[in-house]
Parts: C-alpha cells; structure tokens; sequence
C-alpha cells in the first residue's frame, strides 16, 4: 500500500514526523544483526573510558530508522535509490525501560524526471533529533515515486 499520492507530491512537501524510542534491548538486538559487539554499544564503563555520555545507538542503526521514515512514506522499501548521512552526534541509550527517543522529520527539496528511465524522483532531506539535537547530518535520501 502506498503511504503517499504519488502524483500530488511537490517540493516543500513535509513527511508524515515518527518518533521511534531505542532501548538497550534494541542495541543488543541490532548487534547480534550487525555483529558490532563494541562495547561502547552496551558496556556504560567502556563508554565512559572512551569519553562517551553513555552507552551509545550504533549509528547505522540510527540511520537506518531514519531511512524508515521514507520507506514508511514512499510504500515501498525498494523505491529507495539512494540514502546518505553523515554522523554528527550519539544517541545516548539509557539503561532504562524508556530508552532514547529519535524524533525523525522530512521534506521534500526535489521532484524531478529520470533522464535514464522517465520515473519521478524525490529528493527527500531527514532530520533527526535526539533530545532536540540533530544526531544525522546531510541525511538524504533519492526515492523513485511509484506510477
């Protein structure tokens, strides 16, 4: 089910916000995925060693939630063409039934035809805030509209 009308998107266009909470069970999860067992990501003694606040979200973990909100978007995790950030702050995890909440925005900044095949492109531009600073920076993502 597509998330969006396809047709009507137009730059300017704000991305339905999500705000998604990391736990601590989520970081052990994501590394058994990953296999980023650094201890950074789960050991609040390591973290500090290393001059940490705490335990921190791995970042491709953070950027892949992100990515979630234009997947959630867009309908289809395979409209996807392109998607980069770059990592600016940690998601500090606390050890908590809580965990951190990741605030995720977009806007749309470009619609434009392909030159190779003909298809609508979005340009989307994310925001993503951890304790209202932005954690992720130059995080875009390339998506093509379906037809």
């Amino acid at each position: 089910m597509t998330a969006v009308d396809v047709a009507a998107v137009a730059v300017g266009d704000e991305l339905p916000p999500l705000e998604l909470r990391i736990t601590r069970a989520d970081l052990v999860r994501y590394a058994g995925a990953s296999g980023d067992f650094n201890p950074i990501h789960w050991n609040n003694r390591t973290a500090a060693e290393v001059g940490l606040p705490g335990v921190i979200a791995h970042g491709m973990l953070t950027m892949a939630l992100a990515g979630r909100l234009v997947t959630r978007w867009v309908g289809d995790p395979a409209a996807v063409r392109s998607y980069g950030v770059r990592f600016t702050r940690p998601v500090v995890v606390p050890d908590d039934d809580e965990g951190a909440l990741l605030e995720l925005t977009g806007k749309v900044a470009e619609v434009r035809e392909s030159d190779i095949d003909g298809a609508r492109i979005a340009r989307v531009d994310l925001t993503a805030r951890f304790d209202g600073k932005t954690v992720l920076g130059r995080a875009s993502a390339e998506v093509t509209l379906p037809a």
